[in-house]
């Protein structure tokens, strides 16, 4: 799955941007997770770099979306970046970020979907590590690594929890977590091994992930727990 942002400040370009990425899934039949945020500090507030793409609008009243970029480049080499701007002027600064390219507002589909389609020859020139999961019921799955939110051990079964799916496979949690040794994953409990990209968070004994779940962080692992925690964070995300 593709990870789209899209920052704007302006409503009717929300709707036009999440509408042509809509109507391109459709068409293409490609699958897209996307997020929307309204300036340029709300996406760099929380940042973590497992977006594929970003299209930032260059024009915001708070933070716009060249400080933005730069502010996102400290950090995260791999996201693609694509400007939206009603002033042409602006394409030329968009190397000091290696953004793509831009889209003149208001952006046409004809226009969007030609970017979107340079998008995924980028995409797709990249290495990324999917591991094959067989379930329960047989079925195969293919999942990305950076879209596992957590796993956790269920009687004879993991489930893992992906950003758009979950499901039981015959496993065991040890075994996984070597599959994924050096990818980011830490267990906070004996029976719960979480993807560190997507934790947003901690409050007493529980880290809260991504998508609104909260999970228990053990007493005996507390301490490792926040400690990895807080290196991710150190080496990968962006503080205000």
């Amino acid at each position: 799955m593709i990870r789209v942002g899209v920052v704007e400040d302006d409503p009717h370009s929300i709707d036009r941007l999440l509408s042509h990425l809509d109507q391109f899934q459709r068409e293409e039949s490609e699958r897209f997770h996307v997020a929307a945020f309204q300036d340029g500090g709300d996406i760099i507030a929380d940042y973590r770099p497992d977006w594929d793409v970003l299209f930032l609008d260059i024009e915001m009243p708070h933070v716009d979306g060249m400080t933005a970029a730069r502010r996102i480049r400290e950090v995260d080499a791999q996201v693609i970046i694509v400007f939206v701007t009603s002033s042409p002027h602006y394409a030329v600064s968009g190397y000091q970020v290696d953004a793509l390219s831009y889209l003149l507002k208001p952006v046409t589909y004809v226009a969007f979907a030609q970017e979107m389609r340079r998008v995924l020859v980028r995409l797709q020139q990249r290495v990324r590590r999917d591991l094959l999961f067989t379930a329960v019921d047989g079925a195969l799955h293919r999942v990305a690594v950076a879209d596992i939110r957590y796993i956790e051990s269920v009687k004879h079964r993991i489930e893992v929890h992906t950003l758009d799916d979950d499901f039981a496979v015959v496993s065991t949690l040890k075994s996984v977590e070597a599959d994924l040794d050096g990818e980011g994953f830490m267990r906070c409990h004996s029976g719960l091994l979480v993807n560190l990209r997507h934790v947003t968070g901690t409050e007493g004994n529980d880290c809260r992930v991504r998508g609104g779940t909260r999970l228990p962080i053990s007493r005996p692992r507390k301490k490792e727990f926040l400690s990895a925690l807080a290196a991710h964070i150190g080496s990968r995300g962006i503080s205000t």
